[in-house]
């Protein structure tokens, strides 16, 4: 059995504290000044301590009111987080999910009938975002990051690498007959990976110059949508495009790929305790990419 002080009590506490007045508090919470003082009166006589010191016109907080502080708000932010996901989904078989743009188009969707058939009675609800997400202050349950894996306040979950090679219309491979060919071609790339290409052209032996063409997009969906068109060569995960490569919309003109140390990660709040939805997404991602990736990708 848990030994808990009244919550009114706490929030008043809390309420008096940080104001360092009880009649702040009192205008805050929407009560009397008589009754913070009698609610912090509950909970010093509950700890067995003085929280307040009380002079004439003002109130300080005591050593042990000041160490007591911190705890007592970490736990009421703690509470309301809580209460606001409830109260925005209610329904623990759904789950909210914010994903990176060619994650989502180009691998998830494609495979969630897979999971609707395993799971027909859980809801998934997709955002697609690049940005991070504030999951204390969002209804937000889950995320797909692209990154190193190296972010606070979530736990992480590996999925896959991204392998970039060149990818670009079978019309436009016509002519590229070595790797030095590709200097005559528009080079496409994501906005502010630009660096990609001439890692690639390092690995094939070729020095960029002056006169190269290059045009940027500010998503992969984009940049791969340029080479369907014939406008360049793109630089594009192979998994992410195996539908255009199946299709012949796209081919791989010369077979290098660029090993980068960012990945894709499936990450939540740190030590949240996760919905029957949530389980079953992260299992079943976590398997798919596991069956996905050959021996040795």
């Amino acid at each position: 059995m848990r030994r808990l002080p009244p919550l009114n009590a706490l929030r008043s506490f809390e309420s008096a504290a940080r104001n360092l007045s009880f009649n702040e508090a009192a205008e805050e919470l929407f009560v009397t000044p008589s009754a913070i003082s009698h609610q912090i009166k509950l909970l010093e006589e509950f700890l067995g301590l003085k929280l307040f010191r009380r002079e004439k016109r003002k109130v300080s907080l005591t050593a042990a009111g000041e160490r007591y502080l911190p705890s007592v708000q970490l736990a009421l932010d703690e509470i309301e987080s809580a209460t606001r996901r409830l109260m925005t989904s209610p329904n623990l078989s759904a789950v909210n999910i914010s994903v990176a743009p060619a994650f989502l188009t180009r691998w998830l969707v494609p495979r969630i009938t897979r999971f609707q058939e395993q799971y027909p009675d859980v809801e998934l609800r997709f955002s697609s975002t690049t940005g991070f997400i504030d999951f204390e202050h969002s209804d937000t349950d889950m995320a797909v990051y692209y990154g190193e894996g190296n972010w606070r306040g979530v736990d992480i979950h590996f999925l896959r690498y991204l392998v970039s090679t060149p990818v670009c219309s079978p019309k436009l491979a016509e002519g590229l007959n070595s790797p030095e060919d590709l200097l005559k071609r528009t080079l496409i790339h994501v906005s502010g990976r630009r660096q990609e290409w001439q890692q690639i052209l390092q690995q094939l032996g070729v020095r960029a110059n002056t006169s190269t063409r290059t045009m940027s997009f500010s998503s992969t969906a984009l940049a791969v949508s340029a080479a369907i068109e014939g406008i360049g060569v793109s630089l594009a995960d192979r998994a992410l495009v195996q539908r255009e490569l199946e299709a012949g919309q796209l081919v791989v003109p010369f077979d290098i790929t660029l090993d980068k140390p960012r990945a894709f990660y499936l990450v939540y709040q740190e030590k949240r305790q996760l919905t029957y939805g949530m389980q079953a997404f992260r299992d079943w991602i976590l398997q798919e990419m596991q069956q996905d990736l050959a021996p040795g990708q």
